[in-house]
């Protein structure tokens, strides 16, 4: 049976759209009416453009009715983290004091997207600053598997409103796991490009030297036509590379694939050590599936900077946050939550010689990685070392230091290496817990990854969708 057409792949629904099988107005519409049904319980988006929406819509139809060409998402309704500018809309990053920030220019990956012909929904939700907690004066967006259950952090909002229905993709920023948190906790396919794959310029920083931006969407296949469209170089982001793109829709779309002649590298006491058995059960059902598939699995040891990395993740995002907000920050103190306002503070306490340390381990660690990879195409390990964590769970648990390092394990590493990483769902049943793993790739190739992950999506089989 077809699912609800909210519940379309963006694939799919790209080529009806390109076939004139639909119009965009009529599936912007049905998006829209959804989003006023369903958003007032699960509060992901924070600003909705339906008026502009309609309009880039009806520009679609007509380019489709005229025969003139057709770009890579034409018509298809996404959404974007609010931390993206966009310009004339608000882009308040999860704060209040940014709340009337409207920026003049689009974000570099947002022009990209207009100009593939997407369809731009709103904006969506995130924690404050893109840091651990949402402003207490903000409704936190909703898991629609559970609401019980955290439904992540930074990009909150985009995990949710993919997983929803309330857009056929959306782009989410990572720092220390932001877009692979909420994309395990709502069974999403997130993808975080390596470091300079994808332009920063336009997005507000937590630490710019971890910040990445990358897609989430329900398959791998619809996460690839995002990362093809916002994938490239952008000048007006110094640390943007200057490196050929990839098609990435080459690596999927077959019925059996295989993955002959693909290493797996796994260090079995980096994904076992201090995780839950239901964490590991899962890497290990994975580990079987790609061998199935012909994929080659060898034992593999992470360089062990990681866990000092680890440890003090929370001193290099504070010390760079202090910059970026260092024009609100303390004069409008009073409108900040309390935890983006430890983080500050703490950065404007970090003393060069620590935050300068910890540049040279990173820089110890990336090519020991390096190394690691000479001898594997991709690690895999899981993307958070405990089950499904209860919103109950995760208000209890520090948002800072130490306390929150064991969380970072699998994820805060690759944000200092800048590899690039793929988040797989595992959990298929809709009424299963949300279960994950992370597949970890050589620099810019994300090619590989989206063709580990595809193939392991077909065996493993098609996902349910919540009911709402």
């Amino acid at each position: 049976m077809s699912p609800p057409l909210h519940y379309q792949s963006l694939s799919e629904t790209l080529a009806q759209l390109k076939a004139g099988e639909r119009s965009s107005v009529e599936l912007t519409q049905h998006m829209l009416d959804r989003i006023a049904e369903l958003d007032g319980r699960l509060h992901c988006y924070s600003t909705l453009m339906g008026t502009s929406a309609l309009r880039q819509a009806r520009r679609m139809d007509e380019l489709r009715n005229s025969q003139a060409p057709l770009g890579a998402l034409h018509g298809v309704p996404i959404a974007l983290k609010d931390l993206l500018a966009t310009a004339g809309v608000p882009t308040a990053s999860g704060t209040r004091v940014m709340r009337n920030h409207i920026p003049s220019e689009n974000a570099f990956v947002v022009s990209r997207l207009e100009q593939a012909g997407a369809v731009v929904l709103g904006k969506l939700q995130l924690t404050e600053g893109a840091y651990g907690n949402h402003h207490p004066e903000l409704d936190v967006p909703v898991n629609p598997w559970n609401a019980s259950l955290w439904s992540g952090v930074s990009s909150s909002g985009s995990g949710v409103s993919v997983a929803a229905g309330l857009a056929f993709g959306a782009l989410g920023s990572d720092t220390g796991g932001s877009i692979r948190f909420p994309s395990a906790a709502n069974k999403l396919v997130g993808i975080k490009p390596t470091y300079g794959r994808v332009s920063r310029a336009g997005a507000f920083p937590l630490a710019e030297s971890l910040d990445h931006i990358g897609p989430m969407a329900r398959n791998v296949t619809d996460a690839a036509h995002l990362l093809q469209v916002i994938a490239g170089y952008d000048p007006a982001d110094a640390n943007c590379l200057d490196a050929f793109v990839p098609d990435y829709l080459q690596a999927v779309g077959q019925s059996q694939p295989t993955l002959a002649g693909v290493t797996i590298g796994v260090d079995w006491a980096y994904v076992s050590e201090g995780v839950a058995p239901n964490v590991a059960s899962t890497v290990a059902d994975a580990v079987q599936i790609f061998t199935t598939l012909g994929a080659r699995i060898v034992e593999v040891s992470m360089p062990p900077e990681y866990r000092v990395l680890v440890s003090n993740w929370v001193i290099t995002c504070a010390a760079e946050c202090a910059l970026a907000h260092k024009d609100y920050f303390p004069k409008y103190k009073s409108q900040y939550g309390p935890d983006l306002s430890r983080l500050i503070e703490l950065g404007a306490r970090c003393g060069a010689t620590q935050y300068s340390a910890l540049e040279r381990l990173r820089e110890r660690f990336r090519a020991a990685l390096n190394r690691v990879f000479g001898g594997v195409d991709v690690l895999l390990c899981p993307t958070i070392p405990t089950d499904a964590p209860t919103n109950a769970q995760m208000a209890a648990r520090a948002t800072e230091g130490d306390e929150a390092a064991d969380f970072l394990t699998f994820t805060a590493p690759f944000n200092y290496s800048g590899h690039p990483s793929i988040t797989m769902p595992a959990a298929v049943e809709a009424s299963a817990l949300p279960t994950s793993f992370q597949l970890i790739g050589r620099f810019l190739e994300e090619a590989t990854l989206v063709r580990c992950g595809y193939a392991y999506e077909q065996a493993r089989g098609p996902l349910e969708v919540p009911e709402l």
